[in-house]
């Protein structure tokens, strides 16, 4: 009787090891809960802070700038000056050219001469024109001479006084031209600071220096960028948004700027959307369509008043809200389909449910079904997990 009994328990032990070995382990999952409330779904980039009036002062002229005494943050008055130019020193000349150079200012001169000689000798001409026509005019008076002898005499007076005019443009042209060559031998510094003035630059507005790409002496060209002026505290913000999250922005809508180095978020609110876009290469090296949205900060300026040009933000503008809608995390749901799927937590069993997304962000994705807020799902579900099979959550 004693081994009847002993035989039945070795054989319930082994069909129950048997049972045991065969039946499957509860997976082990995650669990979150489905539920409702105020969904958003943001279009989130970042991007910087500029001053919304910014003035570069160029160089108007070629020359030799002085080193300036402005420094970043220094306020200026419009009509203050921010630069100031020389005109550049001619170069030094070597011996040969300074000989060239007299040679041709002793030619210069010699024209110059010829040319006073042939205005002496207009003149003259001029004045024996002058004698003639007197003379004759006389004997006219006294009719032993017809007219036209007289109107010769005229114009050979008025042909006189043409030359005379010419023959002293002719010399006054060779006077400058003496004059420049002179001016050519002035070969020391000294020298060829004579009657040299300098160009002041001044600002063209009221405002703080920004920025000041030449801070020293140098020789700069027409259209070298010296300083830049603007208003710090008048800022707005600008975001390279992708094409395709750009046509969900509209102008008016709110935006938040955080990560700015402030305890808060600050409010703005989107000016303009950019008609044109750009390509830009991302950090993967991929291309990708841009486009430049300008935002207004819309919060009290004592919030932001740390605030400067050229400052990094992140920026989020909410272009879908809900505040009654159903939501669950989106690490619950896989595709399936044209529809999405999670597993719902049901008596320990994992449960496959199909829902329509309608939205989703980062964290939420809100969804289509009649499920009830409260209600457990299976968060980030095992590739193994099947409808059915046995789950044992993990607490969180």
């Amino acid at each position: 009787m004693r081994k009847k009994i002993t035989l039945i328990i070795v054989i319930l032990s082994a069909l129950f090891l048997l049972i045991w070995a065969f039946t499957p382990t509860a997976i082990q999952v995650e669990t979150v809960t489905i539920e409702r409330g105020y969904f958003e779904r943001c279009v989130e980039d970042d991007g910087w802070t500029r001053v919304r009036d910014r003035y570069v002062i160029y160089a108007p002229v070629t020359g030799h700038l002085l080193r300036t005494k402005l420094r970043e943050g220094d306020a200026v008055k419009r009509g203050n000056t921010v630069a100031t130019i020389f005109p550049l020193k001619p170069p030094f000349l070597d011996e040969r050219a300074v000989l060239e150079r007299r040679e041709r200012v002793r030619s210069l001169e010699a024209n110059a001469r010829a040319a006073e000689v042939n205005v002496e000798r207009a003149q003259l001409a001029l004045r024996q024109a002058e004698i003639d026509l007197q003379r004759n005019e006389h004997l006219f008076e006294r009719h032993f001479i017809s007219a036209s002898a007289v109107e010769t005499f005229r114009l050979t007076k008025q042909l006189r006084q043409k030359e005379l005019a010419n023959s002293e443009k002719i010399a006054q042209s060779a006077s400058h031209s003496l004059a420049e060559a002179r001016i050519g031998l002035l070969t020391t510094p000294e020298r060829s600071q004579i009657a040299l003035r300098p160009s002041l630059v001044t600002s063209p507005v009221t405002g703080r220096v920004l920025r000041i790409p030449q801070p020293s002496e140098n020789i700069v060209t027409m259209g070298t960028p010296l300083v830049e002026v603007g208003n710090p505290s008048q800022l707005e913000v600008l975001v390279e948004l992708l094409t395709e999250d750009a046509t969900e922005v509209q102008p008016g809508m709110i935006a938040r700027l955080s990560h700015w180095g402030g305890s808060r978020e600050l409010e703005a609110r989107v000016r303009l959307i950019e008609p044109s876009a750009f390509t830009k290469i991302s950090a993967l090296g991929v291309e990708e369509q841009r486009v430049n949205v300008i935002l207004d900060i819309t919060s009290p300026t004592d919030d932001w008043k740390n605030l400067g040009d050229r400052f990094r933000v992140d920026i989020k503008i909410p272009v879908q809200t809900a505040d009654d809608a159903l939501m669950v995390p989106v690490g619950a749901l896989f595709p399936m389909g044209s529809r999405y799927g999670l597993y719902l937590a049901e008596d320990k069993r994992a449960k496959l449910t199909r829902v329509d997304v309608i939205a989703r962000n980062g964290q939420q994705a809100w969804i289509r079904s009649d499920l009830k807020p409260g209600v457990q799902a299976v968060a980030y579900p095992p590739a193994k997990l099947t409808d059915g099979d046995r789950i044992s959550p993990v607490p969180n």
